[in-house]
């Protein structure tokens, strides 16, 4: 509990003032919560997230008003606070209507419970139709989209259900200046050589082979490492700066595990990336 006080305190003293979570990741919100009390709750942005499927059912959709609420009561009982300022839909059920989701969802808003909400893993479809429900029904709007991005190129979902953003979703981000919120915007530690290409044959290593052992990420790490070494910062960073240099509002979530980390990733906001630079990492030339 130290260490994770300390990495909070740091990141607080480098600037940093909000914190992403979920109902899901076990006791998060609990750990969230303790290092809150005696802090003002306004100086801080809480992001959580509901309707995950539980463990036991990974295949089986939670997805309803009823499952919502269920979750952001126990969210806020965890968090030790009255609202949390952006609520998400964690999955989605594609058989379930959008409608009562976004009655909920805007419920919640005029209840003061949650600030502003958005989905995790929704397709664009999906996404439009809840947009044109909320406007249509004179609803609070659907305000953030937060799929899996980063510079990697996945070869399947990350998990069950899973959505990476494709070339449309980014396209239409682009147009209509929708917020975008990155889960694993730093893929894992691709960019940081977590990995090597001989690696494709550790079982150990088999969920992350599946997922990012490809040629087009290698190629794309070996341009990192060429403007990495080009401007005096981390490969890694150069991946991150990529995700925060796209031409619409983005935001990356990062998980350090040491403050090392923390500081790598703070330090990627200040590196600036050209049109030629990021083409020649979406290129992998």
């Amino acid at each position: 509990m130290t260490k994770v006080h300390m990495m909070f305190g740091a990141y607080v003293d480098s600037g940093g003032i909000t914190i992403d979570t979920a109902r899901h990741y076990g006791e998060s919100e609990a750990v969230i919560g303790e290092w809150l009390k005696g802090k003002p709750r306004s100086a801080y942005t809480i992001i959580s997230k509901c309707c995950h499927p539980v463990q036991e059912a990974p295949q089986t959709p939670r997805v309803t008003p009823e499952d919502i609420v269920q979750d952001l009561t126990k969210s806020l009982e965890m968090l030790g606070t009255d609202y949390v300022d952006i609520l998400l839909l964690h999955r989605d059920d594609v058989n379930y209507p959008v409608g009562p989701l976004m009655e909920t969802l805007s419920q919640l808003v005029d209840e003061d419970k949650v600030k502003a909400f958005g989905v995790s893993n929704w397709t664009l479809p999906r996404i439009k139709e809840a947009l044109a429900y909320c406007q249509e029904h004179e609803l609070h709007p659907l305000s953030f989209n937060s799929p899996n991005f980063s510079l990697a190129a996945v070869n399947c979902p990350r998990w069950n259900n899973a959505v990476t953003a494709d070339q449309e979703m980014l396209d239409w981000h682009r147009d209509t200046q929708f917020p975008l919120i990155a889960w694993s915007a730093q893929a894992e530690g691709f960019f940081g050589h977590r990995f090597k290409q001989e690696d494709k044959d550790n079982p150990e290593l088999k969920e992350f082979v599946e997922v990012y052992f490809n040629d087009l990420n290698w190629k794309r790490l070996a341009v990192c490492e060429r403007l990495a070494r080009e401007k005096g910062v981390k490969p890694i960073q150069i991946s991150l700066a990529y995700v925060l240099s796209q031409p619409f509002p983005v935001f990356a979530t990062i998980g350090p595990e040491e403050e090392w980390h923390l500081r790598d990733s703070l330090e990627a906001l200040d590196i600036p990336l050209s049109d030629e630079e990021m083409e020649s990492l979406r290129k992998g030339e």
